[in-house]
């Protein structure tokens, strides 16, 4: 699954992860901390939608 940031478009490809941000490739979304934020735009989890 990907999850879009709604605000900025930013994309989390949970194949991906987002190593450089401390989540690794294969992490499910809802394992993805609470305080998660975008790197680009700094919105939270929540305003992100599923692709």
């Amino acid at each position: 699954m990907k999850y879009v940031c709604d605000v900025c478009g930013w994309e989390f490809d949970e194949e991906k992860g987002y190593p450089e941000g401390g989540i690794a490739p294969g992490t499910k979304w809802e394992d993805v901390p609470d305080d998660f934020e975008c790197p680009v735009c700094f919105v939270g989890k929540g305003e992100f939608s599923e692709e």
